[in-house]
């Protein structure tokens, strides 16, 4: 957990996740509603920015996971789809793995709502290309396959 910074004379302590949820927000886009967990992180600091942003806070139960679907979900596929296949040194080590994993969500991976295409549609190789070969990502965790010229 991140220290409390001290803010403004006579004012409450500085939050870096009040920092992180204007910076989320820069240009008046917020949404309405903010759905969060009962982490010690969302200190008053927090709660007054929200309050200022104009979002109405939603907290989850208490150990229900459930109630928050999306993040659930993504953290379930990092978890099954990277972190499952691979022991972790050191935070540096995670952090090169998850870039990787993003990288290979984003622009190799397939997915089915997507018409079996990726977030960033990627061109078709025809035959006329070159030959097929085989790319590691990740250090050999993902495979992708393109055509190259001779």
């Amino acid at each position: 957990m991140e220290p409390a910074r001290t803010g403004p004379p006579g004012g409450r302590p500085f939050s870096g996740t009040a920092q992180q949820i204007s910076e989320a927000f820069p240009w008046q886009t917020e949404p309405r509603f903010l759905i969060r967990d009962r982490d010690r992180v969302y200190g008053p600091a927090f709660k007054d920015r929200v309050e200022s942003l104009g979002l109405e806070e939603v907290l989850t139960a208490p150990r229900s996971p459930w109630q928050n679907a999306f993040a659930e979900r993504v953290i379930g596929s990092i978890r099954r789809e990277c972190l499952d296949h691979v022991a972790v040194l050191n935070q540096h080590h995670l952090r090169r793995l998850l870039a990787d994993y993003f990288e290979h969500y984003h622009r190799r991976r397939c997915h089915r709502s997507l018409t079996m295409d990726c977030p960033e549609p990627r061109p078709v190789q025809g035959p006329d290309e070159g030959n097929v070969f085989e790319v590691d990502e990740a250090g050999g965790l993902y495979r992708h396959y393109e055509r190259r010229a001779a």
